[in-house]
């Protein structure tokens, strides 16, 4: 990514079984991808704070392969049905009726998006079922359309610990200390508010307990947003496919295809 130009937008999420979004690994991570399993890597892009966000899922077992192509199904009809003026939750309804209709059921309380400059989620919510309330409709700009299948219960709840953070857009007062507010500067110059993890700054203190007392000052001082694991409610296993679209007229181009 860096060759080409680019930056990562967010830390990929490599998101194991039950686990549907925002673990990246740690600094000195152990865990290892158990046989059998079903891995969503979630992967971002960005020049210039110009987003592309794109996901997909493998498995190494062959009796998950339905679900997989239930996610993988729901996103293609999405994508093809995509036009300015279409609602929101006509895409959703489409995601959840092909979801369903091969037996799995879509993670309700999880949603594409609409991006923004140097902003994963600027504001819209793509649903992944047919929610009558989201009746806005497509207009110019820029999209991620994901749709999670799931043989649980279709919906996340937020695990323990975080992977994940952003900073959150603010003054820098109060009782804040100055390796708060050394952090806080470099990764403002470097990334703005876009998400980071604590690997790619584990050179900023001394020790990787530094860092991390840090992000916790940061965090209980308001400097910081977290993103929770976010797994499947009753543990079933989790499929993602995504890709980012541009609407500019009539036009709709895939960018992440």
């Amino acid at each position: 990514i860096i060759e080409l130009g680019g930056a990562p937008a967010f830390p990929v999420n490599l998101s194991i079984n039950e686990i549907a979004a925002h673990y990246t690994p740690i600094i000195n991570d152990d865990t290892r991808i158990p046989d059998g399993a079903i891995l969503k890597i979630d992967i971002g892009v960005h020049i210039d704070g110009y987003i592309a966000d794109t996901a997909t899922t493998i498995t190494f077992n062959p009796a998950y392969e339905g679900l997989l192509e239930a996610s993988r199904k729901a996103l293609g009809k999405a994508l093809e049905n995509i036009a300015p003026g279409v609602k929101a939750n006509t895409i959703g309804k489409i995601i959840e009726e092909t979801i369903t209709s091969m037996g799995y059921k879509p993670i309700k309380n999880l949603t594409g998006h609409s991006i923004g400059h140097y902003q994963i989620h600027s504001g819209k919510s793509i649903p992944n079922f047919h929610d009558l309330f989201s009746r806005w409709s497509f207009t110019d700009g820029v999209y991620a359309i994901e749709p999670f299948a799931t043989d649980g219960a279709g919906y996340v709840r937020e695990g323990a610990i975080a992977t994940i953070y952003s900073l959150r857009k603010t003054r820098l007062r109060g009782r804040i200390t100055p390796q708060e507010k050394l952090f806080y500067q470099r990764v403002w110059d470097e990334r703005k508010t876009l998400p980071f993890c604590e690997r790619w700054y584990r050179n900023f203190a001394r020790s990787i307990e530094g860092l991390r007392t840090t992000l916790k000052l940061m965090y209980s001082h308001g400097l910081l947003i977290v993103y929770p694991v976010l797994i499947e409610k009753a543990g079933g296993m989790v499929a993602q496919f995504e890709h980012t679209f541009i609407i500019s007229g009539k036009d709709v181009i895939i960018t992440t295809a």
